[in-house]
């Protein structure tokens, strides 16, 4: 799914092209105008953490598929909510799978509206491109401070 963009394009004519959403395997999407609000608040959380962006692709997709990537390319047979894929750390770039089925489960484990915790996970991602860490405790203190940090730049 790694995107390409023509060279031939200077950056500001395809600046909010190259954070795109799709969907495998099930019929969820974001519309238009929440998709406009997410790249733009994912390009202040770039800039926030002193990178750029040069193309991140958030798949949504179903528990089933992401089990089944997560045990071909992790070698983890458990369920996930969201696998990314980082090609470069600055400007960013890289891939981010989503199970929508784990996003609306969360959200009722943790109290919390599914748009909420879609967007946490969201950002998780993008800040696991950035090279955020959450396999230790120390880690995961961090990456939670900056997911409410970058949760704090959306604007409603």
């Amino acid at each position: 799914m790694r995107m390409q963009f023509p060279d031939l394009l200077p950056l500001e004519e395809h600046a909010m092209a190259e954070i795109s959403y799709e969907s495998e395997g099930i019929s969820y999407a974001l519309d238009e105008k929440e998709q406009e609000r997410l790249t733009e608040w994912i390009h202040k959380v770039a800039a926030h953490e002193n990178k750029g962006i040069q193309a991140i692709t958030f798949v949504f997709c179903s528990d089933d598929y992401l089990h089944r990537m997560n045990v071909e390319h992790l070698q983890h047979d458990t369920l996930t909510d969201v696998i990314t894929f980082p090609y470069s750390k600055n400007p960013i770039e890289g891939d981010i799978f989503i199970s929508i089925d784990r996003i609306e489960e969360n959200a009722a484990t943790f109290g919390v509206s599914f748009e909420e915790e879609l967007r946490r996970v969201m950002i998780h991602g993008v800040l696991h491109i950035c090279g955020y860490k959450d396999k230790t405790k120390k880690d995961k203190a961090l990456m939670t401070q900056k997911e409410n940090e970058a949760l704090g730049l959306l604007q409603p």
